[in-house]
């Protein structure tokens, strides 16, 4: 082993007098690390108005959602929270394909649309109230086992406060 060493040492002098040496600094890296997904923050993406026949598709499909989540969650394959944002997308769709059937109606039936669509949006307004308390009161649970953080707390709260708040 000990006559390997002065020969080691020779290669590596020799290689260092032709610049063959890869450089040792910390701080030069010749590739990148990979961007995680996680850490992306896309731009918001601008949706063109979709049909009302889009919406109603979209809305069939997302109800069929809620509907097996219930029993999804029942038996333990999902999380309960993921079973309340189906619900509430539910709700959501529901509000927007009333404002494009009303925004597609005529005048003359715009009238009769127009109460539909301010209930619409008072269910969606009530639903978003409900998950945000809802989820505020998981946050304070979560932080009393110690699983969450106060700043999660914090966000809860915000939320809740923001939507009491843009409520009439």
């Amino acid at each position: 082993m000990w006559r390997a060493l002065p020969a080691g040492l020779f290669l590596v002098a020799a290689l260092a007098a032709h610049g063959q040496l890869p450089d040792l600094e910390p701080g030069s890296f010749e590739v990148e690390p990979p961007i995680l997904p996680g850490n992306l923050v896309l731009p918001a993406k601008e949706e063109a108005p979709t049909s009302v026949s889009d919406l109603e598709r979209k809305l069939a499909r997302a109800r069929e959602s809620a509907r097996g989540a219930e029993r999804l969650w029942k038996i333990g394959a999902l999380a309960k929270v993921e079973a309340e944002n189906r619900a509430l997308r539910v709700v959501r769709l529901e509000a927007e394909l009333a404002k494009a059937r009303f925004s597609a109606a005529s005048d003359a039936s715009k009238s009769s649309l127009e109460e539909s669509v301010n209930a619409a949006i008072a269910k969606q307004r009530e639903a978003e109230l409900d998950a945000a308390s809802v989820n505020l009161e998981r946050q304070r649970k979560l932080l009393a086992l110690g699983s969450a953080g106060k700043s999660s707390v914090r966000k809860a709260e915000q939320k809740l406060a923001e939507l009491k708040a843009a409520s009439p």
